[in-house]
């Protein structure tokens, strides 16, 4: 047990922002492979939720070239950006019925939606959320949402950690 914590520690020391970048592209690859093999269908808020997985990726990748605090605050920044989109979530799906369909953000696909309205309207259609965002999915302990607000905590506490012992 002591061999493991040791472990933990010095790749937390060390490898801090390639533990970041590595597992956050892990997270938007396992998601892609889990629509893929279970014909799962991506709402646009898991859309936009793996885009902030890529942003915390690249944000991690910035602290890693570079050696400088730069990296640890956009972690920061794109982690409580990635807890708001996945709160909504689960804010939307636990709606009662009657409050699902009074929702239109999300009507058309993500990238549709960027197509026709832009980048910023998309994103406050998606935000809004739509029934297609309501549909709590696969199961695996937690849905797809929780696991991904969970992901982004671990990732704010953790960078938090890191600034305040550098």
């Amino acid at each position: 047990m002591y061999k493991i914590i040791n472990l933990f520690i010095k790749i937390f020391h060390n490898y801090f922002e390639l533990t970041i970048l590595v597992s956050s592209l892990l997270i938007i690859f396992l998601a892609i492979i889990m629509d893929s093999f279970l014909s799962l269908q991506a709402c646009p808020l898991c859309i936009l939720t793996r885009y902030v997985f890529l942003l915390i990726g690249i944000s991690a990748a910035v602290g890693l070239f570079t050696k400088k605090n730069i990296g640890k605050y956009l972690i920061i920044l794109s982690s409580l950006i990635g807890l708001f989109v996945t709160s909504r979530q689960i804010y939307i799906q636990n709606m009662s019925i009657e409050q699902i369909t009074e929702l239109s953000g999300c009507s058309m696909p993500f990238h549709t939606q960027i197509d026709y309205f832009g980048l910023i309207e998309a994103v406050k259609n998606t935000i809004s959320g739509g029934p297609s965002c309501a549909e709590d999915g696969l199961r695996l302990i937690l849905n797809f949402a929780e696991w991904g607000f969970l992901f982004f905590f671990i990732y704010l506490t953790f960078t938090l950690l890191k600034l305040r012992n550098s």
